[in-house]
């Protein structure tokens, strides 16, 4: 087969630094087009991007030639740049240092695609780290308290 061809669907989720409520009403307006953008250029198309004030979950489809590091490093690094330049109130901004990165199949991206577009609802009965720790032993991934909060 001459052609190289792949589909590969990533659930992504990463928290701002200490779970701080930065991403306001406002500026979510913004940085969520503003990230659909970094991926599209990295040829990684978002989906769909949501989530709350202080955690992002966003639906992409990975470039067959790209690694999940570095493109989650190019967004992180583009979108932390372009909040930094929306007001003071945004000088102390980071993303924290790691992500959960997750593949799902085709058959269930509408159900994710509702499932991120209702994190606003959700979180006001469970907690990001709850929500984290349920994704990870749902993919079977062994982790250490003491690493994955900063």
């Amino acid at each position: 087969m001459p052609q190289s061809l792949s589909s590969i669907l990533i659930h992504l989720v990463f928290s701002t630094k200490n779970r701080e409520p930065f991403i306001t009403p406002a500026i979510e307006a913004e940085l969520h087009p503003y990230m659909a953008k970094i991926f599209r250029e990295l040829k990684s198309p978002s989906l769909t991007i949501d989530g709350s004030t202080d955690h992002v979950h966003i639906l992409f489809s990975l470039a067959r030639v790209t690694r999940v590091a570095d493109l989650v490093e190019e967004v992180k690094i583009g979108s932390s740049k372009w909040i930094k330049t929306k007001g003071r109130e945004f000088r102390n901004f980071h993303w924290q240092k790691g992500y959960g990165a997750f593949s799902i199949g085709q058959s269930n991206v509408a159900a994710l695609k509702r499932y991120i577009h209702n994190q606003k609802h959700h979180h006001q009965r469970v907690t990001f780290q709850d929500e984290y720790r349920k994704f990870l032993t749902a993919y079977g991934i062994n982790f250490d308290e003491r690493y994955v909060w900063d």
